[in-house]
């Protein structure tokens, strides 16, 4: 079993509230999880206006799987016009890893 994980650190454009970051982030998210079958969340940066983080998850059998499906969501962050995509940190586990 392979679980491959990715966090996005994003800046978001003109976003006075966080009620505007949620107009933004929530659909990115809900996106993610719709396109790719992966869990998908806001897990850092909640109280800044600006700044957004989002990690994800994907479970699979194969390895090269898992890597096709992370390529694939960091595209799409990546091609979002809204958010400027600041890093992006990839981890991928297997049942052999202590």
């Amino acid at each position: 079993m392979f679980v491959g994980t990715l966090t996005f650190d994003l800046l978001l454009g003109d976003v006075h509230s966080l009620k505007e970051k949620r107009s933004i982030v929530r659909p990115i998210v809900a996106e993610l999880a719709r396109k790719y079958s992966v869990c998908a969340a806001e897990v850092g940066n909640q109280d800044l206006h600006r700044r957004a983080e989002i990690g994800l998850a994907v479970v699979s059998g194969e390895a090269g799987y898992v890597t096709e499906i992370l390529d694939s969501c960091e595209r799409l962050v990546a091609g979002r016009p809204e958010v400027m995509l600041l890093s992006a940190r990839r981890r991928l586990h297997n049942d052999d890893d202590d």
